[in-house]
C-alpha cells in the first residue's frame, strides 16, 4: 500500500521559497512608502508576516534585502515586458545582419507597442509599489537604481530611441533623439506618477478597461504625430 504525500506540508526548499518572496513583496511596498533609511527591519518583518531572522537568514542584511528587492522589481517588470522586447530586439538585429535599414513604419508600429504596453502596465494597480520605490531611486540613487536602469530601464530607452531616430531620420544617440525618447516616455508615466492628478482632472473614479483603452489609443496617437518640426529643423 503506497502512502499518500501530504501536499499540505511543502518541503523545505519550497516554505523556504514562499518566505523569501513574501519579504520580497512586503519590501517593496514598505521601501517604497518610507525608503531604505525610514523602513526599520520590524516593520519588513510585520509585512511578510515573518520572523525577524528572516532578513539575516535569506539577505544577509538589509541593504541585501534591499538590492534583492530591486532585482525582483525588475523582474516583475521583465515578466510584462521581454517578449516584446526579444521579438522586436530579434528584428532590429536580423535587420542590422542584413545591412538594412529600419523603415519608419514599421518603426512607429513598434514603438505603438512599446507604449501601449507601457501605459497598460503602469495604471495597473500591481505598479503601485513600484512607482514608489522607483521614484525614490530617481531622486536619491542608489546601487539599487544602477541594477534597475541596466537590467530593464536602459535597454528599453535605448531600443526606443532607434525607434524614434528612424521615425525622425536622425541619429539614435543624438542628443535630440534622446531627449524626444523621454518626453515619449514621460507622456506615458505621468498616468502612473501623476496618478491622483489624472484621475480629478478628467474625473474618472479610477482606471478601468474602458480608461486604459482610451490611453491606449492615446499612446497610439503620441507614437503616430512624432516627427520632425515643420521645415524640417531639428
Amino acid at each position: 500500500m503506497t502512502q499518500e504525500r501530504d501536499n499540505s506540508n511543502p518541503p523545505a526548499s519550497a516554505r523556504a521559497e514562499i518566505a523569501r518572496q513574501k519579504m520580497l513583496t512586503a519590501a517593496l511596498d514598505v521601501f517604497g512608502r518610507y525608503g531604505f533609511d525610514g523602513a526599520s527591519t520590524r516593520q519588513l518583518t510585520e509585512a511578510a508576516g515573518v520572523n525577524l531572522q528572516a532578513i539575516p537568514y535569506y539577505f544577509g542584511s538589509k541593504e541585501g534585502l534591499y538590492i534583492a528587492t530591486a532585482e525582483y522589481l525588475m523582474m516583475q517588470i521583465d515578466a510584462h515586458v521581454s517578449g516584446m522586447r526579444a521579438r522586436i530586439g530579434a528584428h532590429l538585429m536580423a535587420l542590422d545582419a542584413a545591412g538594412e535599414t529600419l523603415g519608419e513604419t514599421q518603426a512607429r508600429v513598434f514603438l505603438t507597442e512599446i507604449l501601449q504596453t507601457m501605459v497598460t502596465l503602469f495604471v495597473a494597480k500591481e505598479s503601485e509599489p513600484w512607482a514608489r520605490f522607483l521614484i525614490r531611486e530617481q531622486m536619491e540613487p542608489t546601487e539599487a537604481f544602477k541594477r534597475v536602469y541596466q537590467g530593464i530601464m536602459r535597454p528599453m530607452i535605448e531600443m526606443g530611441r532607434r525607434l524614434v531616430g528612424a521615425i525622425l531620420g536622425e541619429d539614435p544617440a543624438s542628443e535630440h533623439v534622446r531627449l524626444r525618447t523621454f518626453n515619449l516616455v514621460g507622456s506615458i508615466l505621468i498616468f502612473r506618477f501623476a496618478h491622483a492628478a489624472v484621475l480629478a482632472q478628467m474625473e474618472w473614479d479610477g482606471f478601468g478597461p474602458e480608461q486604459v483603452e482610451i490611453l491606449r489609443r492615446l499612446a497610439a496617437e503620441l507614437a503616430d504625430v512624432i516627427g520632425p518640426q515643420k521645415g524640417g529643423a531639428a
